[in-house]
């Protein structure tokens, strides 16, 4: 999978930093409280691990971005129900590499397999509601926001609403022309 700069598969067991523990980025589009950064025990490896098992089961997928050659963020199916047609895709990027569109153009590629080659009926995005970034990305991507889940996460001790944006098959198809 590429967009105009690489996306690339992540491969357990080779950490891109030598670093022992997640750091991550500095900012996730899934609520704080289910990225792995909640948890003082996740590990990159761990991380890795888990989508690589969720890869193999079909449930969920993690891709790299690159920027000249440089890992600077990722793109992932948090889930991945092919039975129900129902996706989440989650999205990081490190601070220097935003503003270039390669989270747009990343997710754009993430949801045109989802939809035309998977058969995916629904793909969800959940933003943080201050995520003023990530909500923009939403609605470039032409998805309707669904609703308000109101202080339905802790992050650093506050309580946080998340935003639930969609984008279905027939409204993906007609934008994309196939």
């Amino acid at each position: 999978m590429t967009t105009g700069r690489r996306c690339a598969r992540w491969r357990p067991g080779r950490p891109r930093s030598s670093s022992p523990t997640w750091t991550g980025p500095g900012s996730w589009s899934t609520p704080g409280s289910r990225s792995p950064r909640s948890s003082p025990t996740w590990t990159r490896r761990t991380l890795l691990q888990r989508y690589a098992e969720k890869q193999a089961a079909d449930t969920g997928r993690l891709y790299g971005i690159r920027l000249d050659g440089v890992l600077v963020g990722g793109v992932l199916f948090r889930t991945f129900d092919a039975e129900s047609g129902t996706c989440e895709i989650g999205v990081w990027l490190e601070p220097a590499a935003q503003g270039r569109g390669l989270i747009t153009r990343a997710a754009e590629r993430l949801i045109d397999w989802a939809v035309h080659e998977r058969g995916m009926h629904r793909v969800e995005w959940i933003a943080s509601a201050t995520n003023t970034r990530s909500i923009a990305v939403a609605k470039r991507l032409g998805m309707t926001r669904d609703g308000v889940m109101r202080q339905n996460y802790l992050h650093r001790g506050v309580r946080h609403d998340s935003e639930i944006w969609s984008v279905l098959a027939p409204e993906w198809r007609a934008r994309t022309g196939r």
